[in-house]
């Protein structure tokens, strides 16, 4: 059962102890959300959410005016902007606090849900988002929701800002709502209309899939309910401000959406949202979904049921989803392997093989607003990039693939062999020693001689380092 380490937590280190009981150490870490294990300063998202807005306004509003007729030092002032606001920083910072999690912090099965819940409500890469906003996000509201219910995860991920701004439902606004009467809308020749984002979003991708057979009526109408939901605008903050809900771009009256009529005003989308998490094929959704992340890329109904059972019986109260899923894990390890998506192998590379990995919090501690960040500081960013998987970039709202034969591409396992090769770069003094590679293979595969034959054909470790991480067995979990 070693490989079920990988499958839910990303592997053991050298210096771990192997459970005695596997499926109790990682049901074990899912009731609690620990403090996160990163040991330098952590922004939250209203903080970058600040620089987000003298970025974007700065260039727009600001430089784009002033040197509309010097290119040159157009280009000069541009990039000295994204320093003063760290745009360049944040990403790399972020997804270190996310590594850090998974390969030193305590509860890593439930960091491996965190990236599976944070892909779900996927922020597809727009408007700089990425940059500022996108990181927080997944720290302050999927990760912040994991000791909760799925009803309150989805609610919390539909109204907060990055998402509001994302499915530019903002723009929103109901065609009999009080702002469609006003004058400045006929000036302007801006008539009210609905944004039909978010609301296919929130029916496609997070709730009840397609599979539940709602039209484009249904879309339309629970559009109407989610009129009214904005960024707050202020001359100071411009649309940088807390959401909240604006009455006057409400649509009024009743709505109905898969047959279930719903008052107008502000309670209106939590009883949506309350009605949808608790649909059949939401439940059957999230649970295709759970499987195919940890077991394999075609989930059978005897996989899902137990999920979808624990769902019921606990009204979507995420801990029980969650030990259900990882049960089924348990029970499908021996049968199934997962080839693993490009970060989730990355991390799994530095965790078991104690590469200094992430950069160290006191080098990102040290980073200052107005300076460019160092090549080491933006490493993060840019290495998901190259592997091809960058967890806050995704292209598209769907969020990245869990099928395998999306990531089987000979580009994409030609850019794990050079990262496999490059990893030696990063490896700490103490472990450059065959007995350390015997040890690191004996805690996290079920069948130790056969990988290490495979790897001692080479000589030099740099080679077996890059032979042991791109081995099928280490591909896939």
């Amino acid at each position: 059962m070693k490989s079920f380490f990988r499958k839910v937590a990303f592997g053991l280190k050298a210096d771990e102890k192997v459970p005695s009981d596997p499926l109790a150490w990682a049901l074990n870490q899912l009731d609690e959300i620990p403090e996160l294990s990163w040991q330098g300063k952590i922004y939250s998202e209203k903080e970058l959410r600040k620089h987000y807005r003298d970025w974007v306004y700065g260039d727009r509003e600001k430089l784009r005016t002033k040197y509309k007729n010097d290119k040159t030092l157009y280009r000069l002032k541009k990039d000295q902007l994204r320093h003063d606001t760290g745009q360049k920083f944040w990403e790399s910072l972020e997804i270190s606090i996310r590594h850090n999690e998974a390969i030193n912090g305590t509860h890593p099965v439930l960091t491996k849900l965190w990236y599976f819940w944070g892909n779900h409500f996927a922020i597809s890469e727009k408007d700089f988002l990425a940059n500022y906003s996108t990181g927080p996000y997944h720290r302050e509201t999927i990760r912040a929701n994991l000791n909760q219910t799925f009803e309150k995860l989805v609610y919390d991920a539909t109204v907060s800002w990055a998402m509001i701004h994302h499915l530019d439902n903002s723009e929103s606004a109901g065609e009999k709502s009080k702002t469609a009467r006003e004058e400045w809308r006929r000036r302007k020749k801006r008539p009210a209309s609905i944004n039909e984002n978010h609301a296919r979003e929130l029916l496609e991708l997070h709730t009840v899939s397609p599979k539940a057979g709602y039209t484009q009526d249904d879309v339309i109408q629970l559009a109407y309910i989610m009129t009214g939901w904005q960024q707050k605008w202020s001359k100071s903050l411009l649309e940088t401000g807390n959401v909240w809900f604006n009455h006057e771009y409400h649509q009024p009256g009743k709505k109905i959406v898969l047959g279930t009529e719903y008052k107008s005003g502000k309670k209106g989308l939590a009883a949506v949202i309350k009605d949808l998490v608790n649909h059949p094929n939401c439940r059957d959704f999230i649970a295709t979904k759970l499987c195919r992340y940890l077991i394999t890329d075609e989930p059978t109904k005897a996989m899902k049921e137990p999920i979808i059972k624990a769902f019921k019986k606990s009204d979507g109260f995420l801990p029980e989803v969650h030990k259900a899923a990882i049960k089924v894990a348990f029970d499908y390890n021996d049968k199934f392997r997962k080839f693993q998506t490009p970060e989730n192998w990355f991390v799994q590379v530095a965790k078991i093989s104690d590469l200094k990995w992430p950069i160290d919090p006191k080098v990102m501690d040290e980073y200052k607003l107005g300076f460019e960040p160092s090549k080491q500081r933006r490493l993060p960013e840019q290495l998901l990039r190259e592997l091809g998987h960058h967890p806050y970039r995704a292209k598209q709202p769907n969020g990245w693939s869990d099928n395998s034969e999306d990531w089987l591409s000979p580009e994409l396992l030609i850019r794990r062999l050079v990262y496999g090769n490059r990893s030696y770069a990063y490896s700490k003094t103490k472990n450059n020693n065959v007995e350390f590679y015997e040890k690191i293979v004996s805690k996290n595969f079920d069948n130790p001689e056969k990988i290490l034959r495979y790897i001692n054909k080479k000589d030099q470790l740099y080679d077996k380092q890059t032979l042991l991480f791109n081995h099928p067995e280490f591909l896939k979990a």
